[in-house]
């Protein structure tokens, strides 16, 4: 074999050696980062009834909406107690009636506690009870929460429902229906933590926990076409039984560890730490 063709094939055998290594390592990242990944981060030790759901709502019209991200265990009594102790009013369905209500309050800057919300289905199913906080003195800013019965008896032996939790930034008109609907901020764990913090300072939790959410997520888009990010987690509060109230602070039962990293790299990456 001459000197040149001797050089050309082990050219070429180094070439394919080093595709081979590519494509090794390429395969191991898709592997490690789409598939066990995922799978070690995904938790529901403290709710198994949970796992394999899609959690994520959708309108009426099937544009999936925001995911699920706070639940709740207790009747629905414990739940409509807790909410009332926190601060929380039930809000209206959307009709042209409570669509002019939330127009005027925009408008003349007064309250409406009890302002619309747009529906949105879980699994096919309209939610059960929906909530919210007013912010000033009109109806434009607003947090508010969804919410639907999942499970008729969990790990506790109560019913467990998910909520969907945002903030509405401002008031305007759905690029879909042409609907009066609120615009929502971004940032949809905050506010997922806010709910919390607001029924642990009720004394209505006796313990809390996280469950797998839809999973990390910075660049969502809702019904409405507005952007969120989230860490992917359900916090889950188990509610006093009967409103009777908790002194001392709630539980907080253990997170596994692959998570807790998994929260840290996220927190990094989304530049929105938590305590």
């Amino acid at each position: 074999m001459t000197g040149p063709h001797r050089a050309t094939t082990q050219v070429a055998s180094r070439i394919r050696k080093g595709l081979l290594i590519a494509a090794i390592v390429l395969g191991g990242y898709v592997l490690l980062a789409y598939v066990a990944l995922p799978l070690a981060w995904t938790h529901y030790e403290h709710q198994r009834g949970l796992a394999g759901r899609l959690l994520v709502t959708h309108t009426k019209q099937g544009i999936p909406g925001g995911p699920l991200n706070v639940g709740l265990v207790g009747s629905q009594e414990d739940v409509v107690r807790a909410m009332h102790a926190a601060g929380w009013y039930p809000a209206d369905p959307i009709t042209l009636r409570s669509s002019l209500g939330i127009i005027g309050s925009v408008l003349l800057h007064r309250p409406d506690t009890e302002a619309p919300v747009s529906p949105l289905f879980f699994e096919g199913r309209r939610e059960d009870l929906a909530y919210e906080k007013p912010v000033g003195s009109s109806a434009d800013q607003r947090h508010h929460v969804r919410f639907w019965k999942v499970l008729e008896s969990g790990e506790e032996g109560r019913p467990v429902w998910l909520g969907s939790v945002t903030f509405d930034r401002g008031v305007g008109v759905s690029r879909y229906t042409g609907q009066v609907t609120h615009h929502i901020a971004p940032d949809i764990d905050a506010e997922r933590d806010g709910l919390i913090d607001d029924l642990v300072r009720a004394g209505m939790v006796t313990t809390r926990y996280q469950v797998s959410g839809i999973g990390p997520t910075l660049n969502g888009r809702n019904g409405e076409g507005d952007p969120y990010y989230t860490d992917g987690e359900i916090w889950m509060a188990v509610l006093v039984v009967a409103g009777e109230k908790r002194t001392q602070p709630p539980a907080e039962l253990a997170i596994p560890a692959l998570v807790t990293a998994k929260d840290r790299i996220w927190n990094a990456v989304a530049g929105t730490p938590r305590n």
